[in-house]
């Protein structure tokens, strides 16, 4: 598995565990699908581990995102690589998620 999922407390955290490309980014989508199934989504995406995200990534960033918009909430991305960050500001995509410096400040958001 390239994408771990864990729970801390009533939010979901999604850890790719290397660049979001290829086969990565398909098992990406259908781990976020997942987080997706319960009645109040709260997920984060723990960036550390990603040096490069595809154009097939960003879809799916850019579906969840669409979709927790839709109940009232926000997908959270934790401690993104300087490539990743520069990637959704050159796509124009940044202003759809919100960034905190880690995983537990994120989290702590949702409270």
């Amino acid at each position: 598995m390239k994408v771990e999922r864990r729970t801390i407390g009533t939010v979901d955290v999604c850890a790719p565990l290397d660049a979001l490309a290829d086969d990565v980014s398909s098992e990406f989508d259908e781990v976020l699908r997942r987080c997706l199934s319960v009645a109040n989504p709260r997920v984060v995406v723990d960036m550390n581990e990603v040096g490069y995200m595809d154009s097939a990534a960003l879809d799916s960033l850019v579906n969840v995102s669409d979709d927790l918009g839709g109940r009232g909430t926000q997908l959270k991305l934790a401690s993104l690589t300087p490539m990743c960050r520069e990637i959704l500001e050159l796509t124009g995509l940044s202003s759809r998620f919100q960034f905190f410096e880690d995983v537990d400040a994120a989290v702590r958001s949702f409270l």
